[in-house]
């Protein structure tokens, strides 16, 4: 008797909508998913006696909603001993079924670096964070926030005009939610990579901390009264001494660049390396992928980018920490110069739901899709951002699209001393601000967002100790848990997804 559709994962209902050559599928909602599926006729799929993988999305969404509601229950950060073990374990198989089923060497990669720290433990286990975060401060005004806010996410960018910016640049987990979500992320990853990158005793983390949140207040006090987030990007012109410094040691010639990280001898294409696997024979379908990105996001390409000729494509294996085992391409563009001298690199980065969904209280603002989301926050928390972020589907996939450029970097934590610590804390902890400013600029929020989120702190010193308590109790929790995942994963515990069995 073959399974109800509806029972099936998420996954799995896409892999039949691209049998069933389902338009749009990658932006659908599960349910979705279903109608569209039944709509043509597909009405199960597998047999009953197949275990289907486990999942506890529903469950969370339900205790989500509950918490926010203000019903008083038991979340997982309550959990103690073995049984806490046993949660970090399922939620992170969970986390990466699809990765872990297909026998992803980069998902193996992944698992070996969060097994060497606890930091980037931290950035690869949202869900598992959030997870203990459901339905909380459901009073709190809803901002988009970027979601995975750390040390490691603020950086060097290109803008629209092709000029180095400095703001957070990953938007992979971006969700309209709290503001104090972003805070208390930020706080805890603040804490573990001061303790990890800095050698910092908790004395130092705490004052770092404390830096991130006033830099915060102080930034958002002042686009409360000045309204000038949508004029203070930190170019080199105008960024703190620390920025500046990051900004000017970015900068490379774009010939250098190529020639160092990616072209071959004779700059027709990419170099083979272990990072960078070339896959010339896909370059017609990247360009028919390409030319329907630029047509349906309506981008106007600039002189640089000639008439957006893919010259080669490659696999980009190895990079990000969260992002592990998730597909993604490098698309060569061929320059003005048509020489290899001054090439663009467009990347394709596989998106999906963000850690936070269904776990954040219920609001007015949602984005649908996964790519789109992460392009819509883009657009939202940069100021004349990189023209070439967007999102396209492919191979039934939802990929955000975004420049590489010579300049993109972030700051050497393990290179800035005590007081620098903080200063470049003060400074993301004001450039969050402006991004959450933003929100009811070109983003979805309809009503002045300054005023109420300076009324919700309330207390100022107040706040900023509420901030501390919860950084410093969630960096404990963080470190116990990835204690279960080391010891889990010496064991083989990531090699299979939990399935529900009859």
């Amino acid at each position: 008797m073959p399974a109800e559709l509806a029972d099936l994962t998420r996954d799995r209902l896409t892999e039949l909508a691209r049998e069933h050559d389902v338009p749009g599928r990658s932006a659908m909602t599960k349910a979705e998913l279903v109608d569209a599926l039944v709509a043509r006729g597909v009405t199960g799929d597998v047999e009953a006696d197949e275990p289907q993988p486990f999942s506890r999305m529903a469950a969370f969404r339900d205790l989500a909603q509950q918490r926010a509601a203000g019903a008083m229950v038991f979340l997982p950060r309550h959990l103690t001993g073995h049984e806490r073990r046993r949660h970090v374990r399922q939620t992170i198989r969970e986390d990466h079924e699809t990765r872990i089923s297909s026998r992803s060497h980069d998902a193996e990669a992944k698992f070996e670096k969060l097994y060497g720290s606890c930091f980037s433990f931290f950035r690869g286990t949202g869900l598992l964070f959030y997870r203990d975060m459901a339905g909380e401060d459901a009073e709190m005004p809803t901002v988009l926030t970027l979601g995975d806010v750390h040390p490691e996410n603020f950086g060097v960018m290109p803008s629209r005009d092709n000029v180095p910016i400095f703001g957070v640049n990953d938007f992979d987990e971006a969700y309209y939610a709290p503001f104090t979500w972003d805070l208390k992320r930020g706080a805890v990853g603040f804490v573990l990579a001061a303790e990890e990158e800095g050698q910092l005793g908790e004395k130092q983390q705490r004052k770092i901390v404390r830096a991130f949140v006033e830099g915060y207040i102080e930034a958002m006090r002042s686009y409360a009264t000045d309204a000038t987030e949508q004029a203070g990007q930190m170019r080199l012109d105008n960024a703190p001494a620390i920025i500046r410094d990051l900004i000017e040691s970015a900068l490379e010639d774009r010939e250098a660049w190529l020639d160092r990280k990616y072209a071959d001898e004779q700059r027709r294409g990419f170099r083979a390396d272990d990072e960078h696997v070339p896959i010339t024979s896909r370059v017609p379908q990247f360009q028919e992928v390409l030319d329907r990105f630029v047509a349906e996001s309506g981008l106007e390409v600039p002189e640089r980018a000639a008439g957006m000729r893919v010259k080669d494509v490659c696999e980009r294996h190895g990079q990000g920490t969260a992002s592990l085992g998730l597909p993604r391409y490098y698309l060569m563009i061929e320059g003005p110069a048509a020489d290899g001298t001054d090439d663009l690199l467009i990347e394709f980065k596989q998106a999906r739901r963000s850690a936070l969904a269904g776990l954040v209280p219920p609001s007015d603002f949602e984005v649908d899709g996964n790519a789109e989301r992460i392009s819509h926050a883009q657009g939202v928390h940069l100021v004349r951002g990189d023209r070439f972020y967007g999102a396209v589907e492919m191979d039934g996939l939802s990929f955000m699209t975004r420049e590489r450029a010579p300049y993109r970097d972030s700051i050497d934590l393990d290179d800035l001393s005590k007081k620098q610590w903080r200063t470049y804390a003060r400074v993301c902890g004001a450039s969050l601000a402006q991004s959450h400013a933003l929100s009811d600029e070109a983003g979805l929020v309809d009503h002045d967002i300054e005023p109420d989120i300076l009324a919700a702190i309330g207390p100022e010193e107040l706040f900023v100790e509420d901030l501390l308590g919860f950084a410093v109790e969630s960096a404990a929790r963080v470190r116990a848990d990835h204690a279960h995942f080391r010891a889990d994963h010496e064991l083989g515990a990531f090699r299979f997804v939990d399935r529900f069995y009859r």
